[in-house]
């Protein structure tokens, strides 16, 4: 009887540590195995970010700056959007190159001079056309289909209460400039309606 009572207990008590580790499976439980490692370096990524994050609040300009800087010698607009895009609409007189293709000989090529001054722009500098410059942002989904989705309240008013999420393509687009060793850069930091009379657009889809 009694070992049947510690087999009892230490049955539950086995129970009682998994439910410690919910959701979790064999497959869930990662072991570390001897092969070839990306290209990729979480710290190092880290590291840059902490880096750059106090050099880019000094290099937040307006438009009117933005413009005025835009007209000097030795100044290139950058547009890293989708070549798709940037041929259909941009701001006139930028170059083009995709963030996706950012290599350092791609940059290089592009802009010999790593001093050179580079002024960015994205699609959430602009409200007015959310077909050409489509905000980027991860939203909260809406209070009606939270309640058509989870029977839980709390978890409802959670995520309703859930601040919307930026995800602007000018910070990566900055870290990464920074990082390939172009650090004279200068980011728009104002949100511009795409009809403000200070701006002048290019592109197959500009009248």
């Amino acid at each position: 009887m009694k070992n049947l009572i510690i087999i009892t207990v230490l049955g539950l008590a086995g129970v009682f540590s998994m439910s410690l580790i919910p959701n979790t499976t064999s497959e869930e439980i990662i072991t570390e195995k001897d092969y070839p490692k990306s290209l990729a370096d979480f710290d190092d990524f880290k590291n840059l970010v902490a880096e750059v994050e106090s050099h880019r609040a000094k290099r937040l300009i307006d438009l009117d700056d933005f413009l005025k800087m835009s007209k000097k010698k030795k100044v290139v607009v950058l547009d890293t959007r989708s070549e798709f895009r940037y041929k259909r609409k941009h701001l006139k007189g930028a170059i083009h190159l995709g963030f996706n293709d950012f290599t350092q000989e791609n940059l290089l090529e592009l802009i010999p001079d790593q001093n050179t001054k580079i002024l960015i722009y994205c699609n959430n500098n602009f409200e007015g056309d959310q077909v050409e410059f489509a905000s980027k942002v991860s939203a909260p989904p809406s209070i009606g289909s939270l309640v058509q989705r989870s029977s839980n309240t709390m978890e409802t008013q959670i995520l309703s209460n859930r601040k919307p999420v930026m995800l602007a393509l000018n910070i990566p687009t900055y870290i990464n400039l920074y990082g390939y060793g172009y650090k004279n850069i200068y980011e728009l930091d104002e949100l511009v309606n795409i009809n403000d009379s200070r701006i002048e657009f290019e592109g197959t889809e500009v009248d």
